[in-house]
């Protein structure tokens, strides 16, 4: 993939991923918006009727 270089360790094994920003912008955007949904998954969850609750009565809305 062009814009895309690996670099490896001395047993020519990968170990890290060089992202020309510039070429590939978007796909660093998408592997931060994996990462960061994979460190969240085990976060607890709120429903949106909540939120919506929460707004009201902090009166923000």
């Amino acid at each position: 993939m062009r814009g895309v270089q690996y670099v490896t360790d001395e047993k020519g094994e990968k170990t890290a991923v060089l992202i020309d920003l510039k070429k590939n912008g978007d796909l660093w955007e998408d592997f931060y918006d994996y990462t960061v949904s994979r460190e969240r998954e085990n976060e607890s969850r709120e429903s949106l009727d909540s939120v919506r609750k929460r707004i009201i009565k902090n009166g923000k809305r």
